[in-house]
């Protein structure tokens, strides 16, 4: 409880200033119960996961529709960055509320880069559908126009989310986002039933230089997706890194200590279970193919490209004017 105050206390004081210096948002701080299935609890049953509360700001424009749409961002490994923040304020000023989803702080988490065994990124996906259920009760937002957009870690909660097997296991009842935004997400597991999905968009971003989560199997997997009739986009952006909308960076940083699987190639078989295909058994992180070290940059040329096709996508999803 102690960490939930302190997450809540720091939302608001950091949104109380932003509110301060762009007159156009207000903001709420909200709690979000939730658990933290591993990625075998959540492929089968994760009831006896861990239960967890966490929270999230979330932000409106001054101006906009009674009942708006909103979009839920879920942040990386390093947590609520600089580029999460600038995308809150640009759909701000487009006219949706934006749900920031703190996974970390309310779980004492910092950061994942160096120890991604602190929390999978499957606990994030259920926790992105527990802010879902918040925000769809909310009177100011509709539940009909609600999307997800998630970095990297968070980039397999607005990915995946989208699987018809995965929101029946996990799942709000009658409820579901209305689109996916995926941002240089890990797409190197293969999934059972991982083509069939509720028919929502699912548009991926991606640097085609990216050190961290490769490419290509991105652009494959939503290759798959469309020729199994799925609405699915994947845009590259050529001699783009990892996190290239993130505007404050201002030269490449490589870190060194990040675990990386950019090499491995997972398969869920049998069913319920995962296996390494290089290796024939279940992954660990002594696998040869887990490394140590990834390259994150920004491109303003990527980021602009991105702003364009997002802001179009969403603008045609939510029937904005």
């Amino acid at each position: 409880m102690r960490n939930v105050l302190k997450v809540l206390f720091c939302l608001a004081a950091t949104a109380g200033f932003a509110a301060i210096a762009e007159a156009q948002i207000r903001f709420e701080v909200h709690p979000v119960q939730t658990r933290s299935p591993t990625m075998l609890q959540f492929l089968n049953d994760a009831k006896d996961a861990r239960p967890a509360q966490i929270a999230g700001e979330l932000r409106f424009p001054l101006f906009g529709e009674t009942r708006m749409p909103a979009v839920i961002l879920v942040h990386g490994s390093g947590g609520i960055g600089s580029n999460v923040r600038d995308w809150a304020d640009l759909l701000n000023k487009q006219g949706y509320a934006v749900f920031l989803l703190d996974s970390f702080s309310g779980r004492g988490i910092t950061s994942t880069v160096a120890d991604q065994t602190q929390l999978s990124a499957s606990a994030m996906l259920y926790d992105s559908w527990r802010a879902l259920e918040m925000l769809a009760k909310h009177p100011r937002i509709d539940p009909g126009r609600i999307a997800i957009m998630g970095f990297s870690k968070g980039g397999f909660a607005a990915l995946y989310s989208a699987l018809t097997r995965f929101q029946k296991l996990h799942g709000p009842q009658d409820l579901k986002f209305a689109g996916h935004i995926v941002f240089y997400a890990a797409c190197n597991t293969s999934f059972a039933e991982d083509l069939v999905t509720d028919k929502t968009p699912i548009r991926f971003f991606h640097g085609l230089a990216d050190d961290y989560t490769l490419a290509e199997p991105c652009r494959t997997y939503a290759s798959k997706l469309k020729e199994t009739g799925n609405d699915a986009v994947f845009f590259g952006y050529a001699g783009a890194h990892h996190a290239f909308d993130a505007a404050g960076l201002s030269r490449p940083l490589k870190l060194r200590n990040a675990v990386t699987a950019r090499t491995c190639r997972i398969t869920e078989r049998p069913r319920g279970a995962l296996v390494n295909e290089e290796t024939g058994k279940t992954p660990t992180l002594s696998d040869p193919c887990i490394e140590r070290g990834a390259t994150i940059a920004h491109s303003a040329a990527a980021l602009a490209a991105s702003r364009k096709e997002v802001a179009a996508f969403l603008k045609a999803l939510f029937k904005k004017p």
